[in-house]
């Protein structure tokens, strides 16, 4: 399963509108278009990528629950031999369809819990 390319970092902030405002003003990132998600949220802009997905911690972190980093994402080729890597390794997955943007996002764990996911056209999964 070849990753040619970085996708997202999405992170959790507290306050979202001054979260956004931080990377516009010391990074130069710009808000732009984002799905319909059910959630507040904002994604922020290198050029023409969106590269920081911000999700608003709403309602606020449970105890023990920590906000920063939500997860970190790959773009990926051959879905069909990823799952099998997956499966023959015993690793859990969620498959998530993101229409809006056209993907499939498989939803893993690292073997610390850091959340990934690799994110597959949706077209060469659906074919």
């Amino acid at each position: 399963m070849p990753l040619p390319a970085f996708d997202d970092v999405t992170i959790r902030p507290a306050k979202l509108d001054a979260k956004v405002a931080w990377y516009g003003d010391i990074l130069g990132l710009k808000p732009g278009p984002r799905p319909d998600f059910p959630f507040a949220g904002a994604w922020l802009y290198l050029g023409e990528t969106a590269v920081i997905h911000l999700v608003a911690a709403d309602p606020p972190p449970a105890p023990g629950e920590s906000l920063g980093i939500e997860h970190v994402a790959f773009r990926a080729s051959d879905h069909a031999a990823f799952i099998a890597t997956l499966e023959a390794r015993a690793i859990p997955y969620r498959s998530v369809t993101v229409d809006a943007v056209g993907l499939v996002l498989v939803n893993i764990h690292d073997p610390d819990g850091n959340p990934l996911h690799n994110d597959f056209p949706l077209a060469e999964v659906s074919a």
